[in-house]
């Protein structure tokens, strides 16, 4: 294969932006920067990774409030640790598995038990990067969950990451933030009035044929595999959960009774073991509730390295497939 003809990286990346999609480049870094501008006590650190965290926008804007920690992960969060009890809002930023896996104790004990206000912002959750197990952080959420204190925010595209910023700003506490980073999709804008909130569920579309409740990328894929069905008559609903913990009970129980008959599909990017789909099948359990109940996410395996499309397809989350799954009957 010659090298005009050789694969790029797509098979590598983090951005999962259509061809012809509205973009913005690096929102978190430039929404950081915004926010920095407003509050002197806002820091950006990192572990060796700020141009691939969007970080590096910071640095540029803001020299003298970046902290570059090397590759020791845990030294970064002791670190932010420490910035946080002297005062300072610390956004720290790495990959998702070395945030989720190597960093784990270190967030549990220095940050999330005493409640610091350190923001974690982490790029290549679930399955945005062809790189293989070793880059893909198919189980964070379910690795984080269970830590008592931490608010845990998948966001869909750039305006949820823009609008994030501000909010984990303004939060009191300790965050971890699923980045999607490069250029990010803006799919959020069609809806007029959209807000991100810490802790709230948005409805974006109504449909009485079949609910969808996604966050991350996969709301992204809710909204064009519901455009579509549209199109030959099937009405989807698409019920957006940016923050999978705390999670938004009431407005997901209120969603799933308007129309008791029509099936409930939870789709993430992220294991179908402890994310967002078990966390719902639970809360519908807890409340009786019981309806045909469907999950769209990651299988519990390591999964393999290539092409982005190609591993979309492959493992259910590509519109394509999306559509294909909610064609089918649910028991």
């Amino acid at each position: 294969m010659s090298a005009k003809k050789k694969l790029k990286t797509s098979a590598m990346i983090a951005s999962i932006a259509g061809a012809d999609q509205p973009t913005t480049s690096a929102p978190f870094g430039h929404a950081l920067v915004e926010a920095a501008k407003k509050n002197p006590k806002i820091v950006g650190m990192t572990a060796d990774l700020g141009k691939y965290t969007d970080l590096h926008i910071f640095a540029q804007a803001c020299p003298d409030r970046y902290y570059q920690m090397g590759m020791a992960e845990q030294l970064l969060m002791m670190a932010g640790a420490g910035m946080a009890r002297e005062g300072f809002i610390p956004f720290v930023t790495t990959y998702s598995v070395f945030a989720s896996r190597r960093a784990y104790d270190f967030i549990c004990l220095a940050i999330a038990e005493e409640k610091l206000n350190v923001k974690i912002v982490s790029a290549l959750p679930g399955l945005t990067t062809g790189y293989g197990p070793s880059h893909q952080a198919t189980e964070d959420i379910a690795i984080f969950r269970g830590m008592p204190n931490l608010t845990i925010i998948d966001p869909c595209d750039a305006v949820d990451i823009e609008q994030s910023v501000q909010a984990m700003v303004d939060f009191d506490g300790p965050v971890y933030l699923r980045l999607l980073r490069g250029k990010v999709p803006r799919v959020l804008d069609r809806f007029e009035g959209y807000q991100f909130e810490i802790g709230k569920a948005k409805r974006l579309l109504d449909g009485e044929d079949a609910l969808i409740i996604s966050s991350g990328l996969m709301t992204m894929r809710a909204i064009e595999a519901a455009d579509e069905l549209r199109e030959t008559g099937t009405n989807v609903g698409v019920l957006h959960c940016a923050t999978i913990k705390p999670l938004d009970t009431d407005t997901i129980l209120e969603e799933v009774r308007r129309y008791p008959e029509r099936p409930v599909f939870v789709a993430e990017n992220h294991s179908i073991i402890g994310g967002l789909g078990e966390s719902i099948a639970s809360l519908l359990m807890k409340e009786g509730i019981s309806v045909k109940f469907s999950q769209i996410g990651l299988p519990d395996e390591f999964l393999d390295a290539g092409a982005l499309p190609t591993l979309h397809d492959r493992y259910g989350i590509s519109t394509k497939e999306v559509i294909k799954t909610l064609k089918q009957p649910v028991a």
